[in-house]
């Protein structure tokens, strides 16, 4: 079977073939290609004009379209297809942000965490059909990095056997989209400390109905928050004032479940691993999140490269014309990010299939899967808003303005960024695990050429190697019996070693995926070379300080480069191509069209 699904005859079957790999080769039509027919329709085209409180709205009745096409497998099935659920993600980002983040809230962090919890044992049908929207209800105003702190609390009711949902001061306050009565009738899953006879058993999720037809129910108080920057979710603060709630509100599972005598008992005795079980779907959230970034830096790259060919500016000759690809210092930036592109999906696929297919009772596999999902989130975050700042300063004003497409996409790339876990907070947490948990690449790289790929990525290793090392010296001569002044010491080195591992990571996913290659193997070959000797350049001190690298590779570095760039260069429209944005997005985005000059109405 051909990797990359057929022939290359020119520039649109290496686009075709291109697209192949990049969206999971003959499973392709299974992941992607109903969220995609989805975005093309009437519905997701860009609306000029409206007000944030309209565009809010207008994301949940997009949810419900999302809703309409999944209706035929159930919610249920999505909720569980890690890899469909990162699709819709991807897909729907670009077009809008804020359905983005509804779909995200609705279908996994609070369908998923109520199948999660108790699988079948009750009616979602008012979920699954849309008749209320789901919401998802942890992040206090004074607890965000530190939630597991989070003060709400729900007390348990020995006479009735119920739980009394109360926050107690107005840090508690719920800080989290989308309460307000946008959208329809809500229900919460809240994360509340369980209080049993005065004693604190940790943080569980409350089924709990928020709003009706009418407006909000009683105890429940929410204030909508200003408008954010970015596209417009309703953020909102959160309250309740001795909500009564019903036994089986309370998300059980072997972490934490009373019996038939009313006695609460734990499979864990650690009140923090309570809490990590009930909002366990947050890993699954940072697979959405990195989905979702990835298609709006894809999204604004093909838009970016699309009008860089239709862009003339004058030539050096009177009187001619050429089009701004024709100059290195543009085409060699949007190349660059082209490879970063690719980096970041193979890396998101790859990734992506270890969560899918780890053992979920192997704790050490569970463990390491989890913390490669947050590395690779961090990187593919961060990575995306380079790129879609990039996409839009290369269409100049033209990519102020909504209406082509770029100018709302890095703001809504921060909110990626921050949700599901800051970048900065998980990598923290995994650049401890990594300090000692993980050894790091080889002492020594074996000797190569700058061209040689598996050269370049241990030279990669060699750069995750370096850091480590600098990372575990610091930590033990850091002051003992002060761990934060431990940690103050160690943390500098230690997120470097996590951003040279989420390179690596980036490498070999982009490298097995260049081997899966066939007729497009030759041009893979030389976006991966340029994505390593880019990724290299920072790091040519350490490693010819080392003796990884010769003084002459250094000062060949720029050249090799260029030249990567310059063989590059002419396949630029394919590359981006390959990205497979519906014709009928492209179409409606002004400034990706050749006669964008008559199209466009500001």
């Amino acid at each position: 079977m051909r990797g990359d699904g057929g022939a290359a005859s020119g520039p649109e079957a290496t686009a075709r073939d291109l697209t192949h790999l990049l969206f999971d080769a003959d499973d392709r039509e299974r992941i992607h290609a109903e969220w995609r027919r989805l975005v093309s329709g009437e519905a997701f085209a860009h609306r000029p004009g409206l007000t944030p409180a309209e565009r809010t709205a207008l994301s949940y009745e997009r949810l419900r379209l999302v809703n309409d096409t999944v209706a035929g497998t159930a919610a249920e099935v999505l909720t569980y297809d890690a890899h469909r659920l990162a699709a819709l993600h991807e897909w729907t980002g670009f077009v809008d942000g804020g359905l983005c983040t509804l779909a995200s809230v609705h279908y996994n962090l609070f369908l998923g965490s109520l199948l999660d919890h108790d699988g079948y044992r009750r009616d979602l049908t008012a979920f699954t059909a849309m008749e209320r929207t789901g919401t998802f209800l942890c992040t206090e105003l004074a607890h965000g990095n530190d939630v597991a702190a989070l003060e709400t609390v729900a007390v348990l009711d020995r006479e009735t056997g119920g739980f009394e949902l109360h926050t107690p001061n107005p840090g508690a306050q719920k800080f989290m989209p989308n309460t307000s009565l946008t959208g329809g009738p809500k229900t919460a899953l809240v994360a509340a400390r369980l209080l049993v006879d005065g004693e604190d058993q940790g943080v569980f999720l409350f089924l709990t109905p928020l709003s009706d037809e009418h407006g909000h129910l009683p105890g429940i108080r929410v204030r909508r928050l200003p408008d954010r920057t970015g596209t417009p979710v309703d953020h909102c603060l959160t309250s309740f004032d001795r909500v009564r709630l019903p036994r089986e509100a309370m998300l059980e599972a072997a972490h934490g479940r009373f019996d038939k005598d009313g006695r609460f008992g734990s499979s864990l005795g650690n009140r923090r691993k309570r809490f990590l079980r009930s909002v366990g779907r947050v890993t699954v959230g940072k697979l959405c999140m990195s989905a979702g970034t990835l298609g709006m830096a894809r999204a604004s790259l093909a838009i970016a490269v699309r009008y860089s060919e239709h862009r003339e500016v004058a030539a050096p000759r009177a009187g001619e014309r050429i089009p701004l690809t024709a100059h290195r210092s543009h085409h060699g930036r949007l190349l660059r990010a082209l490879a970063t592109a690719y980096a970041m999906t193979f890396l998101h696929r790859s990734v992506l299939d270890r969560w899918a297919a780890h053992d979920p009772t192997d704790r050490a596999e569970r463990e390491a899967a989890e913390r490669i999902v947050a590395v690779a989130k961090g990187w593919i975050t961060w990575q995306a808003r380079d790129i879609t700042i990039e996409s839009r300063e290369r269409c100049g004003a033209q990519g102020l303005f909504p209406e082509n497409g770029l100018a709302d996409l890095p703001l809504s790339v921060e909110g990626g960024i921050t949700a599901e876990g800051d970048n900065l907070v998980i990598w923290q947490k995994a650049a401890s695990e990594l300090v000692f948990a993980h050894e790091a690449g080889p002492a020594r790289a074996p000797e190569g050429e700058l061209t040689d790929l598996p050269f370049l990525r241990d030279l990669h290793a060699c750069v995750e190697r370096i850091w480590q090392t600098r990372a575990r010296s610091a930590l033990r001569e850091g002051p003992s019996g002060d761990p934060v002044g431990r940690w103050n010491e160690t943390s500098g080195a230690a997120l470097e070693m996590v951003a040279a591992h989420a390179r690596l990571a980036a490498a070999d996913a982009f490298l097995t995926a260049t081997a899966r290659a066939t007729t497009t193997r030759p041009l893979l070959e030389s976006l991966a070379r340029l994505f390593l000797l880019d990724e290299l350049r920072p790091h040519t001190g350490d490693l010819l300080a080392a003796g990884h690298l010769t003084p002459a590779q250094v000062n060949a570095l720029h050249t090799t480069t260029n030249h990567t760039v310059a063989t590059l260069a002419p396949h630029l429209t394919p590359l981006a191509a390959a990205f497979d944005l519906p014709p009928e997005y492209l179409t409606a985005t002004p400034i990706a069209n050749a006669d964008y000059l008559n199209r466009f109405t500001y």
